[in-house]
């Protein structure tokens, strides 16, 4: 949670008149030479939109927080969920009394009031009940308020918010009362927790605080704990839980923050990858939120708008349920210049009317939108509730790409120009799709605009973006689309070898002719590869590379040669081989954050020495590395690793093994390598 500096910094910036401080024009951008080719893959079907996709944080220190104005603006931007009481504010909020010892509570800002903005906006609410000095019967009293006294139907509830802020592992922002702060001691309790919210209404999902990988404290066991925070988490109260909630500030300049969006389908995949591995039975009935997002530099400003519309899409693709905004109102903090615009430091997507305390600098009138609320607003018009993301991708990391299918054929596509400087003239391809000769429906948000603009014009296949702007475009497709066959159901895979896979999914409901076949699509980026097709529902892909993520959909083919939607994805990793006449150990240990000791085993299962040998290794991510490393040489290239003998360690004996160890360092979640070739033979790994 990112909080006011203090109270009389927000009651100050609350109650001073505001004045408009005027911006500064930015120089003019100029043309970049070169179009960037932008590819729209229908046949590549990502996650579909859930009707709470996109939320927004509300706080109690926020007096606005219940306003007829800022509930309208938030309906009017599409919010769909909205978070309360206000991240670290709620391990001291006591809902009974309205009371936060120790902090700030604004008048008209109980739980019914924001209940009755919940409700004025059209949305859902998402409750985060008091770990840190609450009880489990205090949040179960909550819930029976909420949903069986008042009838409120409040179906999310977190127990607690950024936990492992409460000291564990040495720094502590978040209240915790408890003797005991470790991650066990928070698992146990949220078990508990569980238990007596759901003794009241069986029907509310219950959510656990998680860290997101690659940032602090991922990786990072303390104290007695058996594991890191995610994992003792995820063993013990993962039977218990429906959802969990990570927060994802990615700090640094503009462009650094707008960078690490790359980061998310990593970050998704190892938080999947550990429900699975900790979370114990069905694990993959756990849902995903991100509740708190934003920058450091251009909060309110264009980075912010940009980076909100590129990370909710980022992990909307990827399946998570919510993604919500750090905050309504927050209050001024350091006064900037980003792209020729006014920053005032402020968290908040909307002004809180607030003023330095000097004076000297006024923020814009009290609820003006700034422009991380036009990000959210373009999100309105590009994702809709139904909506299915299809893959998109550039060949110019300036310039991002997202695209949704609609149920009624229309295909909308958002771009993201995150050069500060230059315009970018774009191609777009399309794959599965054909657009109709008519003019699309164009929505754009310039830097410093005051809103969108939309209008019907150009063509689908080029336009040119400004520089820092949103661009969405809508458009029909050229073609009747009635009639097809509907989308297969969620595949599932089993018999995941390291070379080989069987995919089986649930029938399509034909349209107005019978299905002929299925085809089994693999996403290579942007553009489908087809492993195969079958008239069954099952199909087993052979000659995968070992230690390889996939992500496949189905698609359905009719006699008549209409084609189906994607089928939701499927994401599975192949492994090594059951048996090699090598076998490599691969070990990271006392992680500390961005880094780990590593080491590798390697043991010579064959029936001969090995006399000089070599190993390699490819890392699933630009971001890590072998910093320095000891017992054989170490090169790096890429993400390819190349490790040879010392003088004393070339040879390895029948039966025998060698070892060495590197320091490994990354900036991004650390998803380790699972495949290894010694001297070109894929190895056996333990």
């Amino acid at each position: 949670m990112r909080k006011p500096k203090t109270r009389a910094a927000l009651l100050a910036g609350l109650l001073l008149t505001a004045s408009a401080l005027a911006g500064v024009n930015p120089p003019a951008a100029r043309a970049a030479a070169d179009p960037v080719t932008v590819t729209v893959n229908t046949r590549a079907g990502l996650a579909t939109v859930p009707d709470t996709a996109l939320g927004v944080n509300h706080a109690i220190w926020d007096s606005n927080l219940g306003t007829a104005e800022t509930s309208d603006l938030l309906r009017d931007a599409g919010v769909q969920m909205m978070r309360y009481p206000g991240g670290s504010y709620a391990d001291i909020y006591h809902w009974k009394d309205h009371t936060a010892p120790g902090g700030y509570v604004a008048p008209g800002t109980d739980f019914d009031t924001f209940m009755a903005a919940v409700r004025r906006v059209g949305a859902q609410p998402m409750i985060i009940a008091n770990y840190g000095t609450g009880t489990p019967a205090e949040a179960a009293d909550w819930v029976r308020y909420a949903n069986v006294t008042k009838g409120y139907d409040a179906r999310y509830w977190t127990v607690g918010n950024e936990n492992y802020g409460n000291g564990h592992y040495g720094s502590a922002w978040e209240a915790d009362d408890h003797p005991d702060k470790s991650a066990t001691q928070y698992a146990r309790l949220v078990v508990e927790y569980a238990d007596a919210m759901k003794a009241v209404d069986p029907s509310i999902k219950v959510g656990a605080v998680l860290t997101m990988p690659g940032n602090w404290p991922d990786g990072i066991t303390a104290g007695s704990d058996p594991g890191p925070w995610n994992q003792t988490v995820l063993s013990i109260a993962g039977p218990k839980i429906d959802f969990v909630d990570v927060h994802w500030y990615p700090g640094g300049t503009a462009a650094e923050s707008l960078a690490r969006v790359n980061h998310l389908p990593d970050a998704t995949y190892l938080l999947r990858q550990q429900l699975a591995r900790y979370a114990g039975p069905n694990a993959d009935r756990i849902g995903i939120s991100f509740t708190e997002l934003n920058v450091d530099a251009g909060r309110n400003t264009q980075p912010a708008a940009l980076f909100l519309a590129d990370v909710y899409s980022g992990l909307l693709e990827n399946g998570v349920f919510t993604a919500h905004w750090w905050n309504v109102h927050n209050g001024m903090g350091t006064v900037t210049q980003v792209a020729g615009q006014t920053d005032y430091g402020d968290f908040g997507m909307l002004s809180s009317g607030a003023c330095t305390e000097d004076g000297s600098v006024c923020q814009p009138p009290l609820n003006t939108p700034f422009a991380p609320y036009h990000g959210l607003s373009m999100m309105k018009l590009f994702a809709k509730t139904g909506d299915q993301f299809v893959r998109a991708g550039t060949d110019e990391p300036l310039v991002t790409a997202h695209a949704v299918r609609r149920s009624n054929g229309d295909l909308a596509v958002l771009l993201v120009n995150k050069d500060p400087d230059n315009d970018h003239p774009v191609t777009i391809d399309y794959a599965g799709f054909t657009p109709s000769a008519v003019a699309p429906t164009v929505s754009t948000l310039t830097n410093g605009a005051t809103g969108i603009v939309t209008s019907q014009s150009g063509s689908a296949t080029s336009r040119t973006l400004p520089a820092y702007s949103l661009t969405t475009l809508v458009l029909r497709p050229a073609g009747a689309t009635a009639g097809r066959p509907a989308a297969p159901g969620q595949p599932t895979a089993s018999g995941v070898t390291d070379r080989a896979a069987t995919i089986t999914w649930p029938a399509s409901t034909p349209g107005a002719s019978p299905i002929a076949k299925y085809e089994v699509h693999r996403q290579n980026g942007a553009v489908s590869e087809q492993l195969g097709e079958t008239a069954s529902t099952s199909f087993t892909v052979g000659n995968l590379v070992p230690g390889s993520r996939y992500t496949v959909n189905v698609l359905a083919r009719d006699t008549a040669g209409r084609i189906s939607w994607a089928s939701p994805p499927l994401t599975f990793a192949t492994g090594s081989p059951a048996a090699s006449t090598c076998t490599v150990h691969f070990s990271a240990n006392n992680d500390w954050g961005n880094g780990y000791i590593g080491g590798v085993e390697i043991i010579n299962s064959g029936s001969r020495p090995i006399n000089g040998w070599t190993l390699t290794w490819t890392w699933p991510t630009g971001w890590q590395q072998v910093s320095s490393g000891w017992s054989a040489t170490w090169e790096q290239v890429g993400n390819a690793v190349r490790v040879t003998p010392t003088d004393d360690n070339r040879q390895i004996a029948a039966g025998g093994s060698v070892s060495a160890g590197f320091v490994g360092a990354y900036g991004g979640p650390n998803v380790l390598p699972t495949a290894f070739a010694l001297n070109g033979t894929i190895c056996a790994t333990g």
